[in-house]
């Protein structure tokens, strides 16, 4: 009888260990086309801001990122509706956390900086010294590659793991040797490397 009740406690954790595993594929295959999806969006808003921010007005074009937070939810609100299904886990629910604090972190700093190239918030000499000091771009750099390790590591994708090293540290210090409007070069970059490499890497798997 103990034996028997052994065997039934050891299939319960078999069956508990293969739903987890079940569920991290299947948020690792649902995750390939947010990614090329997010990554593809901040690629064409770094290269349309740092464009108007050259030819046409300075940093207030950064209030363009606010345009970019709508547009991204509501393209990644279609993608999940047509997605394959999978029960809220506690993975899903954490790599959800982790980017959409990022997303409202990096999309509030851009909204600043729109207001003050504006002249809505009276610090010039405040951003002076943020650009002197401690450039934004890279920061947010840094926090892009950690949202991407983060995920990676997540999901035990080791591609993303490595994609968001690379984008999160090269372009902290890529940043560093660019000013103004040149940084959203940079964060294009980062854009491609930490999130539309990872998403087509994965998409190829899936197909393999």
């Amino acid at each position: 009888m103990e034996e028997k009740s052994n065997l039934t406690a050891e299939r319960s954790l078999e069956i508990i260990r293969e739903s987890i595993e079940r569920s991290q594929r299947t948020i690792n295959k649902n995750s390939a086309i947010p990614l090329i999806w997010w990554g593809a969006c901040v690629v064409v808003f770094s290269l349309f801001i740092a464009y108007l921010w050259k030819n046409h007005g300075g940093p207030a074009w950064n209030m363009l990122w606010a345009v970019l937070w709508l547009i991204g939810y509501a393209g990644n609100w279609l993608i999940d509706k047509r997605r394959e299904r999978v029960p809220t886990t506690f993975v899903g629910k954490t790599i959800g956390h982790v980017w959409a604090t990022f997303g409202v972190f990096c999309c509030g700093v851009g909204m600043i900086f729109g207001f003050i190239g504006c002249g809505m918030l009276p610090m010039e000499l405040i951003m002076h010294k943020v650009y002197i000091f401690g450039c934004i771009t890279s920061v947010i750099s840094l926090c892009f590659g950690m949202g991407t390790t983060i995920t990676g590591l997540v999901i035990r994708n080791h591609v993303i793991q490595v994609c968001g090293l690379v984008a999160g540290i090269g372009g902290f210090f890529g940043a560093l040797h660019f000013s103004a409007h040149a940084q959203l070069y940079v964060m294009a970059v980062v854009a491609l490397i930490g999130l539309i490499v990872p998403g087509v890497t994965i998409l190829l798997q899936n197909q393999k």
